[in-house]
């Protein structure tokens, strides 16, 4: 007979961590939370708790979702289907006009070819294919311009040189090109006529401020060209070189005002009575004004090392600047009589070697240029550097200018810094001496900016 034998369960190998004396509220906490049964990860969907679209049409106010379309090509839809040898046929042969084979030229860039590589197939160098582009690109912003440009006058540039042409309206804003587009198509213009041309408008409302500025108009590319010539006048030396740029300012002007003005400084030049034209005259000789170019100092001949101080230092300042600076040894080491922290160096005009070499020469820098009585500095919102010959103290011409102390010069306050003054204001003073005669006034190089765009663009 089979016996049945009951044995009792196993014990548990599991060992309570926790004694059941425990009476940490924190871990008692935790063993509570833990007992708590799973929530549900997953529910059901019921599709009435789904979102309702926006009604259509979208409500005032609100933007409907657009899906991406790529930007219009500017390749004209009979190169679309071209591959990259047909292309490059293209180019190479000069297939139809100027700037429908231009547009080939990026589209080659983004398939992986380089300029030099470009060059090499089709005979275009890197010069001419930037050209090409960008002048496709002021051609295509004529034609979508707000200021509607006419495209019987755009057929004026499609023929041979119009990308010349349409290459340096590039610095232009859309307004701009349209106007300077229709003055080159007006007056027959050369590329080195309309590059001129562009800088003038370019550089116009830059010169708010300066004399006569506000007789000639922004509006118009010959009144901005007019003002270019009209500013070299004022800053030119010779009496000759003057008219000369009145008479070139005189025939690119086309507002009455400006025609006024111009001739009101012909009158000036060639012996008018207007009160000071002789004094200005006479100022244009004895103390010229130079506006440094980029690379001027490195291309010179000869160059001129002159000590620097600032007007704020006053007299104190311009006195402790060195005198004679000397080359020793085989290489030519300057030597100072003594030290000094702030040097410029200059090319070697006659004007400032003839001052250094005597031992007075300092140039006094003057954060704004408007502090000086020059006639038109009203405009000079920039540093600029004066250049003194300290050995040279007499006040002794009336047209001549000098540096004072005590008159401010951008020193913040009266009776501190340094000034210049004219010499008959320093006679009726009965001031006979000064710090020193201004020889030389030199303004900083400006970038002309060719390679950039406006704001607008």
């Amino acid at each position: 007979m089979a016996t049945l034998s009951v044995a009792a369960p196993p014990k548990s190998r599991h060992v309570p961590l926790l004694p059941a004396s425990c009476h940490n509220p924190l871990l008692l906490r935790r063993l509570a939370l833990s007992k708590r049964p799973a929530a549900r990860r997953f529910g059901r969907v019921f599709a009435s708790k789904l979102p309702t679209p926006p009604p259509y049409p979208p409500a005032p106010g609100e933007q409907m979702y657009q899906p991406f379309r790529p930007p219009p090509s500017h390749i004209p839809v009979k190169y679309r289907s071209l591959g990259p040898a047909e292309r490059l046929e293209i180019l190479r042969d000069r297939l139809g006009a100027w700037y429908e084979y231009a547009s080939l030229l990026p589209v080659l860039g983004n398939d992986g070819f380089t300029p030099p590589s470009i060059e090499e197939l089709t005979g275009i160098t890197g010069v001419d294919q930037n050209r090409l582009i960008v002048a496709s690109q002021v051609r295509d912003s004529l034609v979508s311009s707000p200021a509607s440009f006419e495209p019987e006058l755009l057929e004026y540039f499609d023929g041979v040189g119009g990308a010349d042409l349409l290459y340096e309206l590039r610095f232009l804003n859309a307004t701009q090109r349209v106007a300077a587009a229709r003055h080159l198509i007006d007056h027959g213009l050369d590329p080195k006529a309309a590059q001129e041309l562009a800088r003038a408008m370019k550089d116009f409302p830059r010169r708010r401020g300066d004399d006569g500025w506000d007789r000639f108009s922004a509006a118009s590319p010959g009144d901005c060209l007019a003002y270019t010539y009209f500013r070299l006048s004022r800053e030119a030396i010779n009496p000759d070189e003057r008219v000369a740029a009145l008479k070139r300012a005189a025939e690119a002007a086309e507002t009455e005002e400006a025609i006024k003005r111009i001739e009101q400084e012909m009158e000036r030049a060639s012996g008018g009575e207007e009160e000071g034209g002789e004094e200005a005259e006479e100022l244009r000789t004895i103390v010229p004004v130079v506006r440094l170019r980029y690379g001027e100092v490195a291309e010179a001949s000869t160059v001129t090392l002159l000590p620097v101080c600032r007007a704020e230092e006053g007299e104190e300042g311009m006195a402790a600047a060195p005198g004679k600076c000397k080359a020793e040894g085989e290489l030519g080491v300057v030597v100072a009589e003594r030290g000094w922290g702030r040097w410029v160096v200059l090319p070697g005009w006659e004007l400032v070697a003839v001052a250094a070499a005597g031992g007075g020469g300092v140039a006094v820098e003057f954060m704004d240029g408007r502090v000086l009585p020059w006639r038109g500095s009203g405009g000079w919102e920039e540093a600029v550097l004066v250049v003194a010959d300290r050995a040279r103290k007499e006040v002794a011409e009336e047209g001549g200018y000098y540096v004072v102390g005590g008159g401010g010069g951008g020193g913040g306050g009266e009776g501190k810094g340094l000034a210049v003054e004219r010499g008959w204001k320093l006679l009726e003073k009965d001031v006979k001496e000064a710090l020193g005669t201004v020889v030389l006034v030199v303004r900083p190089p400006r970038d002309d900016e060719d390679d950039m765009l406006m704001d607008e663009d």
